[in-house]
């Protein structure tokens, strides 16, 4: 962190408000110990970035303090806001809350003006990447969250009462429930066209989402395969460190000019989505689908002016092949043959649990969509039916089985993959405090429901305040109750 001071301020500012607030609430679920004998947490979460941290915090404001974080990343590089996200500002407009479940001092803005001032707020345009990097990690910090950092987890598999997770240094970690916060990782992988050669990969060609040693590609022509915002975002970088030529790919004959998705951050879609029908989710799904955003103008307007005449669009591209021919990436299109020195595909993520690692013990078990609807005819559109079925709280159902009526409700998807049974609200910082609530509701009823025994033993030897003890009436004989 590089604010400490001002992070005291924000912190001591968030202190005061949560204790109005009696907030966090004290924990209460009951101790357990796993089949390692070990202390058991009540829930672990893989990811320690906005949708991780928020799950987090989430669930200690609700009393829920007995979990684990863990991030496959060193500490500030978690999520892609210091990584592959290569544009200089989020695209969000700054005033949006953050994670902030309805508490004013865990605002962005709160935070922003306790770290920079007042002025500096007024004077922002837009949040740059690292600033939010910032700003996720004090709330981190601000609620100490339990974070282990360059912890990859490889699989996890599924018991009657618990989730073990398997790291990659052979560790065995058993928690009651598992939450997967990854983003648009770690759900099946990057999206690769089949009309480029894979042995491309990695010394010719990157996905947006890769390492790229940007200044190796100086004096260098790169194509760029992709429209879309990070395809942008690569191709301004490049251009900025110098490229000799870098020409974007389009397959449309002119770019989106609408982005439709902001027309749904609403109360209406955020908290009405789930109990939408499945026709109407998937109709609006495919409409989506069929209707992408532009990359922000922002964005447009930095990669002219980084390249001038080292950039070219070229719509209508009709690929053929990418392949790697004498040296070079030859790109074989329909009307004619281009040559680059480096491939950038710019081409989105796939939701494909079957394709994850992190699911090779279950992903033949999860409900997909296409498992429990059957779309219209012309409406089909075979890579939303990979995406998963889940139930009200995130949860991963079982293929054949009645929605709830298997072990799989332990796990919580609350990524990108998500976003066909919940829309937006798990996906993008807009309703990102709506989401970690909702998780966050679902699972302290799911803990309250299967430790119900403890809970009312606990209601049953619970004498600690004697009302009457100050009055004439004290009978503390009388107080103890039958065990119901």
């Amino acid at each position: 962190m590089t604010h400490t001071t001002s992070n005291a301020l924000a912190t001591s500012r968030l202190r005061e408000e949560l204790a109005y607030l009696k907030l966090p609430s004290a924990a209460w679920t009951a101790a357990g110990k796993g089949p390692d004998g070990l202390d058991l947490p009540d829930v672990a979460i893989i990811g320690a970035g906005m949708f991780g941290i928020a799950a987090a915090v989430a669930l200690i404001l609700k009393g829920v303090h007995n979990i684990r974080l863990f991030d496959s990343q060193p500490p500030g590089r978690s999520g892609p806001w210091t990584t592959y996200a290569r544009m200089p500002t989020l695209r969000s407009p700054k005033d949006l809350p953050g994670l902030s479940f309805g508490i004013r001092a865990l605002t962005f803005r709160a935070w922003y003006e306790a770290t920079y001032s007042a002025e500096a707020w007024e004077a922002l345009y837009k949040i740059p990447n690292a600033v939010w990097q910032d700003y996720l990690e004090w709330i981190a910090e601000a609620f100490d969250l339990p974070i282990e950092h360059n912890a990859v987890i490889r699989r996890f598999s599924v018991g009657p009462q618990t989730v073990t997770l398997q790291h990659e240094d052979g560790r065995s970690l058993i928690a009651r429930r598992l939450v997967i916060a990854t983003g648009r990782s770690g759900t099946g992988g990057a999206s690769l066209p089949g009309f480029i050669d894979p042995g491309l990969f990695p010394t010719r060609a990157a996905h947006s989402c890769d390492p790229i040693d940007f200044a190796a590609l100086a004096g260098r022509r790169v194509a760029v395969i992709g429209a879309g915002s990070s395809a942008w975002d690569n191709a301004a970088t490049a251009l900025e460190h110098g490229a000799a030529q870098v020409t974007l790919y389009a397959r449309r004959s002119y770019l989106p000019q609408i982005n439709k998705a902001r027309g749904y951050i609403y109360p209406g879609f955020i908290e009405g989505w789930h109990g939408l029908a499945a026709q109407e989710k998937w109709a609006v799904s495919a409409y989506l689908d069929d209707t992408p955003p532009p990359p922000p103008h922002e964005t447009v307007l930095r990669t002219l002016a980084a390249g001038g005449e080292r950039f070219t669009l070229n719509f209508d591209s009709r690929f053929e092949a990418v392949s790697e021919v004498a040296g070079q990436v030859q790109l074989t299109l329909a009307e004619r043959t281009d040559h680059a020195d480096f491939l950038i595909a710019g081409t989105g993520f796939r939701v494909d649990l079957a394709r994850e690692p992190l699911f090779d013990q279950v992903a033949g078990r999860v409900a997909l969509w296409r498992d429990r609807f059957e779309p219209t005819a012309g409406s089909e559109r075979p890579h939303l039916g990979l995406f998963p079925w889940l139930g009200a709280g995130f949860e991963l159902q079982e293929r054949g089985l009645a929605d709830g009526a298997s072990e799989l409700n332990r796990v919580h998807l609350l990524n990108h993959a998500a976003s066909l049974s919940f829309g937006s609200i798990a996906s993008d910082i807009p309703a990102i405090s709506a989401a970690a609530e909702r998780l966050a509701l679902h699972i302290v009823a799911q803990l309250f429901h299967e430790g119900f025994s403890a809970y009312q033993q606990r209601l049953v030897d619970w004498e600690n305040e004697w009302e009457l003890e100050p009055t004439p009436y004290f009978h503390p004989a009388s107080g103890a109750q039958k065990a119901l």
